[in-house]
């Protein structure tokens, strides 16, 4: 489908980078935006909650500046990621906050953003919605979210268990708006592989934690370097909504990693101080054996706009003996 001019002529690829709790910040997020992928970040990584007042403004003043700076330059908007959950008693909070600010887009995730929908449109804002199955999608799509981010088998943090290769093709059979597609991608092939499902952009996480502008434990960026799909546990245990884990951070914890207990939903915290188990049990994509180095942003973007384009031409040139 035509995207939002919003979310095309800024690009230099078509990629959303998620927001990472914790990793991301603004300095990763700038760093994004200025390579021309969509930065973005969760509310809640602004602590305390004042603090999101000054990351907003600090990214606004950032990229207009670079945008002035560098006229020639793909600059992409930057998004906040909120958390649609009783848990969260900063929500109405925060979203007010991004409301007043007119933040271009919001990522939200868990229920539908019903009551701020129509708030964000007054002012030209987008909502991306995350959904890890078709009823969830048929949901956010009634309610009138722009676009939607299918969170697919593979995805790091709390990922769904559908392939892509099902979900896109039965989600596009009734929405027509943006499709985001997440799941394992961590190469200019896999980002085109998204857009040749029928997604409209990729959503890329596990790639920039490793990253020098990530606000990560240099251990946890060189565990995501050095392991593999098959080091990734998928589990409840941690914040009670399955999600998908580095199997060597799950060791060094204490814990053992084939034999885990499940979490219960009603536990969820994202707002409160239980931040243990995302400091010491790290989140990480089936992607992480297609990463090799820690790098900067613009490294890596750089990489992943060479191998889109190689994968371009290699596909072309196999479509044709058919």
């Amino acid at each position: 489908m035509a995207l939002p001019d919003l979310l095309t002529d800024s690009l230099s690829l078509p990629v959303i980078a998620s927001p990472l709790f914790i990793a991301s910040t603004p300095t990763l997020v700038a760093a994004q935006c200025k390579a021309g992928v969509v930065g973005s970040f969760p509310a809640l990584n602004a602590r305390p909650e004042g603090m999101l007042d000054e990351w907003i403004e600090e990214l606004a003043r950032d990229l207009s500046a670079h945008r002035t700076a560098e006229p020639s330059a793909k600059v992409a908007p930057f998004a906040v990621n909120q958390i649609i959950h009783k848990s969260n008693a900063r929500l109405e909070k925060d979203m007010a906050t991004c409301i007043r600010h007119r933040v271009p887009l919001l990522i939200t995730s868990l229920a539908v953003p019903s009551d701020f929908i129509a708030d964000i449109h007054a002012y030209g804002g987008l909502v991306l919605h995350d959904v890890t199955t078709v009823r969830h999608a048929e949901k956010a799509a009634a309610a009138g979210v722009d676009g939607l981010i299918l969170i697919c088998a593979g995805a790091g943090g709390h990922a769904g268990t559908t392939s892509p290769m099902a979900l896109v093709g039965e989600v596009r059979r009734f929405f027509g708006g943006p499709l985001v597609l997440g799941g394992a991608i961590a190469s200019g092939s896999a980002i085109l592989a998204a857009l040749a499902l029928g997604a409209d952009l990729a959503y890329i996480g596990t790639r920039f934690i490793a990253t020098h502008e990530a606000n990560a434990d240099a251990r946890y960026k060189q565990m995501i370097v050095d392991c593999g799909s098959a080091d990734i546990v998928y589990s409840s245990l941690f914040t009670g909504v399955n999600g998908n884990y580095l199997k060597p951070s799950i060791v060094a914890s204490g814990l053992n990693p084939d034999a885990l207990a499940n979490g219960e939903p009603s536990a969820l915290n994202f707002g409160g101080g239980n931040i243990k188990a995302w400091r010491d049990v790290w989140g990480a994509g089936q992607g992480t054996g297609n990463i090799d180095a820690v790098a900067s942003v613009a490294e890596v973007v750089r990489q992943l706009r060479t191998e889109f384009a190689v994968a371009k031409g290699s596909l072309t040139l196999s479509s044709e003996k058919y």
